[in-house]
């Protein structure tokens, strides 16, 4: 007979997260790896979904990265049956090589999470996300002198998406698991310092911590979250700017100078880039969006713009955006 774990305080703090997250009647899948933050996001899940009557499943993603991946997703998944979960989806995926491993790996596992969500009917995939994994992006973000874009971190809640565990640390994923009796599998490329991501973690957080004091991680996720606040207000007025401003020709869209020229910097180049992609597909860089505000904060009678796709130039009172694409 299995005996129900006590309640520690590790195992309440997980439950409640996830109670939080999936508010009934939601149909929701586990995106679990085996690891201990995803072990403890399906152990209370299904917790919570059995108590709350509503079905919750789990899948499995084997990138056939590891020599005996499909060892480790097969013992995932009987872990997940073990815990009540049903259905119990294994997906294997080919990971291509755009962007580099990490960026391939996760396209095509958010890819596969998709299809098993839409395959079952379900609706939410739950990823096993903690505050440190959203410190270490805020942190990585600021070393590669990223935008409020990049340090917002993870959402919450994005789309399909749900990550119920954004405030919860890791250690206390790795407590759930050791006061529940799971044993979690552990990943050795958290352990390869060839991944930036594994050098954040196991040397510059704590070196941060010792030199800067304790709360290095919360302070990261409070950062995140304070930005993606500002960075929402701003682009949902740039939304609003582009729908009022935004005249349509036959070749592309024009903007009027003077409006762009009274918003502040981040606005107007917010409008810019996105004036650049819902017209053309074209995402900016901060450089080219520059350059493209400096034909309204500093005309002198420059040439147009040649940018990747499409072309920007200052026709009297509006600046104008054509495609350079052939059709």
């Amino acid at each position: 007979m299995t005996t129900r774990p006590r309640l520690t305080p590790a195992i309440a703090d997980v439950r409640r997260a996830v109670r939080v997250a999936i508010p009934s009647p939601m149909f929701a899948l586990v995106a679990l790896s085996g690891g201990p933050d995803s072990l403890a996001l399906a152990a209370a899940t299904a917790f919570e979904a059995s108590r709350a009557g509503i079905p919750a499943g789990a899948v499995i993603i084997d990138h056939r990265l590891q020599n005996g991946s499909a060892d480790v997703a097969a013992r995932a998944a009987q872990q997940a049956r073990d815990l009540g979960l049903d259905p119990v989806i294994v997906r294997s995926v080919e990971v291509g090589t755009v962007g580099g491993p990490e960026a391939a790996a996760r396209d095509a596992r958010y890819a596969a999470l998709a299809e098993a969500l839409a395959e079952v009917g379900a609706e939410r995939v739950l990823l096993g996300h903690t505050l440190d994994d959203q410190a270490e992006t805020v942190l990585l973000g600021l070393a590669r002198g990223s935008g409020g874009g990049s340090l917002k971190g993870m959402s919450f809640s994005q789309g399909i998406f749900v990550r119920p565990l954004l405030d919860i640390r890791r250690a206390t994923t790795v407590q759930f698991c050791r006061d529940s009796g799971l044993e979690p599998w552990l990943d050795p490329h958290n352990d390869d310092e060839r991944f930036s991501r594994v050098r954040v973690r196991d040397t510059v957080l704590p070196v941060l911590e010792r030199e800067l004091g304790p709360g290095i991680a919360e302070a990261l996720a409070r950062t995140a979250a304070q930005l993606r606040e500002d960075t929402e207000a701003l682009d949902h007025f740039a939304e609003e700017i582009v729908e009022e401003l935004a005249e349509h020709a036959e070749a592309g869209i024009s903007l009027p100078v003077r409006a762009l020229a009274a918003n502040p910097a981040a606005l107007r180049q917010r409008i810019i880039r996105l004036a650049a992609v819902a017209e053309f597909g074209v995402s900016l860089s901060r450089a080219q969006t520059i350059e493209v505000a400096r034909l309204v904060t500093d005309w002198h009678g420059q040439g147009a713009l040649d940018l990747p796709g499409i072309k920007v130039e200052r026709q009297g009172g509006l600046l104008i955006f054509s495609s350079t694409r052939k059709a």
